[in-house]
């Protein structure tokens, strides 16, 4: 049985001592410290492999360096394999461990109250689900930012500040309620609109930057590393992680992360907590982002293509049009949502109609009207994360309506979406546009903001994050 179960993730769990062990589970530490550190190491690994579905390999390593493979179940069963009865030693490690798990949910506090039975004998022993460290919080306070230079119904007073790694950029959560960030000091950490520290917890040096995303059905706060995708569901809980292949690259252009794979050898998805492949890839087809366990898919003159593990490929022919011809190319897409250019069937060598199709029917959106071939070349698609407004270069699109819901801003070229605001620029001048089209001039040197979170508007200058409180 032990050869049918996935290496992944690696698990070793090492003793020091009579109360200390450590549990590494896909590279990440997990310290322990208990009066049975056996008991408590195997109990965290059949709470990962709970949540995995299925049993995990461990290497146990005693304090004197004697190691023992293990298999260990979700119900926190273990089985000892590959041992060499010729060494004459048995191990020490439990061959069989018999666990009841009960959640009990006392004042909103989810305990596990798990009874281990260690060769018919201990206690029953109630432990908390493991939460994050305590650990120093950063240092946030009030300042005043650059008078003149603050977006269009901003205040210059920042009602707290905080220091971000060089370099480095923060991620709005979605609803505006969140903001996150790499700190200084080597930590992701979550702030309410207040400037309040929800959670921390460390990340390694080469972490990138956060990115809000949903695995598994739920909205988690993510950060790749070369090898290592770390997610967190907030609430202090601590981070799930997974191994990622050599080369691989985490793309997160649609609703969940898409892992893309080095020497264009494919994708995967996440399902269960696992990687899977992406499957079906039509030849000559682009992968264009992932949502769910399921994948985008789009030849240059399309259809789209989506397609899941242990499914069937679905088609989706795109929807021309009124005055369209031919599918000129699948330009860009984004979730929800793909861009595309058809000929104008009354004059396919010299003009083009662009329109945005829904990825799920195929249906169009809406039309940017006519436009001369090529003038579409230098069109960035910006839309608004909840889905609500963007632009494809200066064609504007409030996707609330379904008559009459485009309007074209010559020369305009989309950069962001903050807030209720689009951010962009017409001839080298930055303008904000509001979801009906109004335009507002901007000030020149005025910093654009990355988003807002509660009322208070973030801005990023020489890497310190401030929150704007509205103008009064």
């Amino acid at each position: 049985m032990a050869e049918k179960i996935p290496s992944w993730p690696k698990v070793t769990i090492r003793l020091y001592d009579d109360h200390n062990a450590e549990v590494k589970i896909a590279g990440r530490s997990h310290p322990v410290n208990h009066h049975d550190p056996r008991q408590a190491a195997i109990q965290l690994v059949a709470e990962q492999a709970a949540q995995l579905g299925r049993a995990v390999k461990a290497t146990a390593v005693e304090a004197d360096g004697a190691s023992w493979p293990l298999v260990i179940h979700p119900d926190g069963q273990v089985d000892a394999i590959d041992t060499d009865p010729r060494k004459g030693k048995k191990p020490i490690w439990p061959i069989v461990l018999a666990m009841a798990v009960a959640v009990v949910l006392i004042a909103g506090t989810t305990l596990y109250i798990t009874v281990f039975s260690k060769l018919g004998e201990g206690k029953p022993q109630v432990t908390e689900s493991p939460k994050l460290p305590e650990l120093p919080g950063p240092n946030v306070h009030p300042d005043e930012f650059a008078p003149k230079t603050q977006p269009t119904g901003y205040s210059t007073h920042a009602g707290w500040t905080v220091d971000l790694a060089e370099d480095s950029t923060p991620a709005i959560k979605p609803d505006g309620t969140e903001v996150a960030i790499l700190t200084t000091d080597e930590k992701v950490a979550v702030f309410d609109a207040n400037g309040k520290v929800l959670w921390q917890d460390k990340v390694p040096k080469d972490a990138e930057n956060p990115v809000y995303t949903t695995i598994d059905g739920k909205q988690v706060l993510a950060i790749a590393t070369p090898d290592t995708l770390y997610y967190w569901a907030g609430g202090g809980a601590e981070a799930k992680t997974i191994e990622l292949p050599d080369s691989a690259k985490v793309q997160f252009f649609g609703k969940s992360p898409l892992v893309l794979l080095g020497d264009e050898s494919g994708a995967m998805v996440i399902s269960g907590g696992e990687l899977k492949a992406a499957p079906d890839q039509p030849r000559s087809s682009t992968i264009l982002l992932a949502e769910g366990d399921r994948t985008l898919m789009a030849q240059y003159l399309g259809p789209l293509y989506w397609t899941q593990p242990g499914k069937q490929i679905l088609t989706v022919n795109l929807q021309p049009p009124g005055g369209a011809g031919k599918l000129i190319q699948v330009v860009s897409a984004s979730p929800d949502y793909v861009q595309a250019l058809w000929t104008n069937a009354k004059n396919p060598a010299e003009e083009a109609i662009p329109a945005v199709h829904s990825t799920a029917s195929g249906k169009m959106v809406a039309s940017c009207g006519t436009v001369r071939n090529g003038d579409t070349d230098g069109w960035d698609w910006v839309p608004d994360p909840n889905r609500k407004f963007g632009a494809w270069g200066e064609c504007l699109v409030n996707l609330t309506l379904t008559k009459n819901n485009t309007r074209r801003l010559p020369g305009f070229q989309p950069l962001s979406v903050s807030g209720s605001m689009l951010y962009g620029t017409i001839s080298s001048k930055l303008y904000a546009v509001s979801p009906n089209w109004n335009t507002y001039p901007m000030n020149e040197g005025t910093t654009r903001p990355w988003g807002v979170v509660g009322k208070r508007a973030v801005l990023v200058y020489n890497s310190v994050l401030y929150a704007l409180d509205p103008a009064k």
